[in-house]
């Protein structure tokens, strides 16, 4: 599903780094449903929303909901990400804190485990 997103990204070197992100999540989440709505990629758990992506020509936008942003508030800021109350900013040149993204997806799992809406 991710693969059709992925295709419309026409630098490389951007393409492949969100690639690298999607491929990880889905490699250590299989239980999670990569689909694409709003035009961005994101991943579900029986049907509730867990994490999602979108790009700039600046960034990765990050988005876990903001029960989550607030959880990580701290471990984000020292990742040196800037943030908002919905989201995270990865620059294309800066390093991935793959720890964080499986903190915030474990939370999010184990925290929406009894959700039956799609957000909180």
């Amino acid at each position: 599903m991710h693969d059709e997103f992925l295709a419309t990204m026409e630098d490389v070197h951007q393409r492949e780094k969100l690639a690298s992100i999607l491929t990880w999540i889905q490699t250590r989440y299989p239980q999670l449903e990569a689909v694409v709505k709003w035009n961005q990629p994101m991943f579900l758990d029986h049907g509730t929303f867990i994490i999602a992506f979108s790009v700039s020509k600046q960034h990765i936008a990050v988005a876990p909901e903001v029960i989550a942003m607030k959880q990580f508030e701290l471990s984000i800021k020292e990742a040196g990400y800037k943030a908002t109350s919905n989201l995270f900013r990865i620059k294309w040149n800066d390093a991935i804190a793959w720890d964080l993204l499986e903190e915030i997806i474990t939370f999010n799992i184990e925290d929406k485990a009894t959700v039956t809406s799609f957000w909180r």
